[in-house]
């Protein structure tokens, strides 16, 4: 969700062995709905154990970040705390739209339908409290370090690769433009080594890891931060997902670039604003979020309790989830060999 700048943002193309040693603020919410959303099978069906749980979102996380140590990037998972007051209408819509589309899915699949079933399926998908918890305790068991924000995952992310930010973190991990809003430095999209990526409708999309710099985008578009802060808002953001009706990207940059000041800028003819939430206070908000200085620490994987995670309570197959640990504690072992040459 949140503003799309794809068609005004180039990002550059990197590989994962270049991110190698960055420390990389992942927005945990982000990536998990991301994982309930595709890792389903063919008729939408999400994963699940024996109990009926479902288990996507410890499928992709699992995987995911063995692949991310492979490469030495050390990623850092920043959950969401309270929600903003000017979320809490979005929320509602968007709880409503995915019950919605979860009872057109059961009815599709029943029709066989499978494409059409899918594709409603992807936009059903629910984050409960508990799968965020195991999340939480599956990156724990993999030594993978957790923040818990004060309120946006995605403020607090952004705020810890700014210079302000007592750790050294190179970028955010987010497929949300809102990032760059929220003044992150950087951001990365599809941090992955996958290189297609499942669609709505059940099919492949080409795709590759990019890195985006705030600076450098500023500078492609001949704005300050905080007018592309004000642009994002006459496109849309988290907090008026609409936007103004009739401005995209390009109109929006046309229009803050005419303008020095917020309130003109509402007062031209095109700005029609219908969203509940006042743009003062979504400005605002986006440029002085809740952020803190929470510190993080890299731990130790412990198999032991991976395995009671994935394979006990879960019901992964114990040989997959082994050799996967194998990986994972090769990878670990190759990045102290690398540390230790240095000293």
């Amino acid at each position: 969700m949140g503003v799309d700048l794809g068609d005004l943002v180039e990002g550059k193309d990197v590989s994962l062995q270049e991110l190698g040693g960055e420390t990389i603020a992942i927005d945990a919410m982000n990536v998990l709905y991301q994982f309930l959303s595709i890792i389903r099978q063919r008729d939408g069906t999400p994963l699940k154990d024996s109990n009926g749980n479902v288990t996507s979102h410890l499928t992709g996380l699992f995987y995911r970040n063995i692949g991310l140590l492979e490469n030495d990037i050390k990623p850092v998972y920043v959950f969401d705390g309270a929600a903003p007051d000017l979320k809490e209408k979005e929320t509602t819509k968007r709880r409503k739209k995915r019950e919605e589309a979860r009872e057109e899915w059961k009815k599709l699949k029943e029709e066989g339908k499978i494409s059409e079933a899918y594709s409603k399926a992807t936009q059903s998908s629910k984050l409960t409290g508990d799968m965020i918890e195991e999340s939480k305790k599956l990156l724990e068991s993999m030594g993978i370090p957790t923040v818990q924000a004060p309120s946006e995952g995605e403020a607090q992310a952004a705020y810890m690769t700014t210079e302000e930010y007592p750790e050294d973190v190179y970028a955010v991990g987010s497929q949300d433009w809102d990032c760059l809003l929220f003044g992150s430095n950087k951001m990365i999209k599809n941090l992955t080594q996958r290189k297609t990526r499942k669609t709505s409708g059940g099919g492949q999309k080409q795709i590759s890891t990019q890195v985006i710099e705030l600076n450098q985008v500023l500078e492609d578009l001949e704005i300050s931060h905080e007018k592309l802060v004000w642009m994002g808002i006459l496109v849309g953001t988290d907090f008026n997902p609409d936007g103004v009706h009739g401005i995209g990207p390009k109109t929006g940059l046309k229009l803050v670039k005419q303008h020095d000041d917020f309130q003109n800028l509402l007062d031209h003819e095109k700005v029609q604003w219908e969203s509940e939430n006042k743009p003062e206070a979504i400005l605002d908000f986006l440029m002085n979020p809740p952020v803190e200085d929470k510190r993080f620490s890299t731990g130790e994987p412990s198999p032991e309790k991976i395995r009671e995670i994935l394979v006990q309570e879960h019901d992964f197959s114990q040989d997959r989830i082994n050799s996967a640990i194998d990986d994972l504690e090769e990878a670990l072992e190759s990045r102290q060999s690398g540390l230790d040459s240095f000293v």
